[in-house]
C-alpha cells in the first residue's frame, strides 16, 4: 500500500478507538479518574496499536498481530482480576471491547475498511443499548426463550439433514421445503410476537395492531374483537388496531412471494400494495374520528407464540394438507382448482397457501393464475377476519371493520383487474 493509503487506514484504526472510546467514556463518566480500567485515550490508542500491528505484520511476521493481542489479553486479565478481589460483580464489557478495538484496528490495515468501520459501529451501538438490552432480556418469559432455542436447534442442526426431494401424490410433499417455510413463517411472526410482548399494550392499539399483523392478524383480530366485548368503549380504536393488522397481511403475503417465487412479486404488487394503502387510510380515517383514544388493558394472551413447537408443527401440517389439496385440485380441475383451493384455504391461513401457489408458479402455473389465487386467498381471509369482528365484538365493531375491508376488497380487485 502507498503512504496515503497507510495514513487513511491508521487514520480509520484511530477513529474506531476513538469510537470506542467515547461510548465507554461516556458510560463511566461518573466514576472517578482512577476507577475506570479504560477512557477514550486508552481506548483511542489501543485501535492505533491495532493499525499499527497490522501494518508492521506486513513488514516483518504476519503473526504480529496474534502476539499482541496476546499480551493485551494477559494485561487486561491481571488487571479484571486484581479489580474483581475488590468487587465480585465486575464485568467484562470493557475488556472485550479494548480487544475488539486492537482487532478492528488489524483488520483496518490488513482487511476491508467497510467491514472495519462497519463491525466498530455495530458494537458501538450493541454497548450503548446495554439498557435496552437487559430490559428485552426481562420481558422475555421462559418459555419462549426456549422455545427459540429449541427451533433454532431444529433448524440449524435438523433443516440440512432433511431430505430434499418429494414424496406424495404429485411429489408435492419435500420435507426440506416444508420445514424451511415453517422456519421462514415462524421466524416472521416471532418479529411481532415478540415486539407486542416486549413492548406491551402500553405502545396503544395501532401499534399493537402493525405488530400483530406481523404475528397473526387473525389472532389479533380475535383478541380485540373481545376486549370490545367485555368494553363496548374500546369498538372505534379497536376497529384501528385490527384494520392495521389485517392491512399489514398484504405487505406479508409480498415478503412471502419474495422469498419464495420472486416471480410472483410483479403481478401480485399491485393488489396488495392497494389492499393495504386502502386498509391504512382507512384505519387512519377511523384514528382521526375517534375522540377517545384509550390503551388497550391487556388481554393479548390469545396470540401463541410462532416459536412454540406445537405452534410451528401445526402450520407444517397444515401447510402439508395445503399442498396435497391444491395438487388434486389442480389435477381434477386445472386452473380453477387451484382457485378454489385458494378460497377454501382462506377461511383459515393465507401463509400455507401462498407458500403452496408460490412452489407452482416455480414449476407450471401461470403468475398471472398464482397471482389471482393468492388474491382470493387473501380477500376469503380479510372477509373472515370482518365476520370474526362481527360476530365477537358486536356490532359497533363489526360494522366499522367490514365498510373498510369491503373497501380494500374492491381495491384489490379493482388493482388485479387493470393488471390482467
Amino acid at each position: 500500500m502507498d503512504e496515503l493509503d497507510l495514513i487513511t487506514r491508521l487514520g480509520l484504526a484511530l477513529a474506531i478507538g476513538l469510537l470506542f472510546g467515547l461510548e465507554r467514556g461516556w458510560h463511566g463518566r461518573e466514576e472517578s479518574e482512577g476507577d475506570r480500567i479504560a477512557g477514550v485515550r486508552t481506548f483511542a490508542l489501543t485501535g492505533l496499536l491495532g493499525g499499527i500491528t497490522g501494518w508492521l505484520s506486513t513488514l516483518t511476521a504476519p503473526v504480529l498481530p496474534g502476539l499482541a493481542l496476546i499480551a493485551i489479553a494477559i494485561l487486561l486479565a491481571a488487571s479484571y482480576w486484581v479489580r474483581l478481589r475488590e468487587d465480585d460483580d465486575f464485568g467484562l464489557t470493557t475488556e472485550i471491547a479494548l480487544l475488539l478495538a486492537f482487532v478492528l484496528g488489524a483488520v483496518s490495515i490488513l482487511g476491508e475498511m467497510t467491514v472495519a468501520a462497519a463491525a466498530a459501529v455495530v458494537s458501538t451501538l450493541l454497548l450503548a443499548m446495554k439498557a435496552i438490552l437487559h430490559h428485552w432480556v426481562r420481558q422475555i418469559e421462559r418459555f419462549e426463550l426456549h422455545a427459540l432455542f429449541k427451533l433454532a436447534l431444529i433448524s440449524v442442526v435438523v433443516l440440512p439433514f432433511l431430505p430434499n426431494e418429494g414424496y406424495g401424490p404429485g411429489a408435492v410433499l419435500n420435507p426440506f421445503d416444508i420445514w424451511r417455510a415453517v422456519v421462514i413463517v415462524a421466524a416472521l411472526s416471532f418479529f411481532g410476537y415478540i415486539a407486542i410482548r416486549i413492548a406491551g399494550t402500553r405502545i396503544g392499539i395501532p401499534a399493537t395492531g402493525l405488530f400483530g399483523g406481523l404475528a397473526s392478524s387473525t389472532s389479533t383480530t380475535l383478541a380485540l374483537a373481545r376486549l370490545v366485548r367485555a368494553n363496548g368503549g374500546l369498538a372505534p380504536l379497536a376497529a384501528t388496531g385490527i384494520i392495521i393488522a389485517g392491512s399489514v397481511t398484504f405487505l406479508r403475503i409480498l415478503a412471502l412471494v419474495a422469498i419464495f417465487e420472486p416471480a410472483l412479486v410483479l403481478p401480485l404488487a399491485a393488489p396488495m400494495l392497494a389492499m393495504a394503502a386502502t386498509g391504512f387510510l382507512g384505519a387512519l380515517a377511523l384514528h382521526l374520528g375517534t375522540s377517545d383514544r384509550k390503551q388497550a388493558p391487556g388481554g393479548l394472551d390469545d396470540i401463541a407464540n410462532p416459536l412454540e413447537l406445537r405452534v410451528a408443527l401445526t402450520f407444517g401440517v397444515l401447510l402439508a394438507l395445503v399442498l396435497i389439496g391444491v395438487h388434486y385440485l389442480r389435477e381434477w380441475l386445472g386452473t380453477e382448482g387451484v382457485l378454489m383451493a385458494a378460497a377454501l384455504s382462506g377461511l383459515t391461513d393465507v401463509d400455507a397457501l401462498t407458500i403452496s401457489v408460490a412452489r407452482l408458479v416455480g414449476d407450471d402455473l401461470a403468475a398471472a393464475s398464482g397471482a389471482t389465487a393468492i388474491f382470493i386467498a387473501a380477500a376469503v381471509n380479510t372477509a373472515v377476519k370482518g365476520g370474526i369482528c362481527l360476530v365477537a365484538g358486536g356490532s359497533r365493531l363489526g360494522l366499522r371493520v367490514m365498510l373498510v375491508y369491503l373497501a380494500v376488497i374492491l381495491a384489490g380487485v379493482a388493482a388485479l383487474w387493470s393488471g390482467l
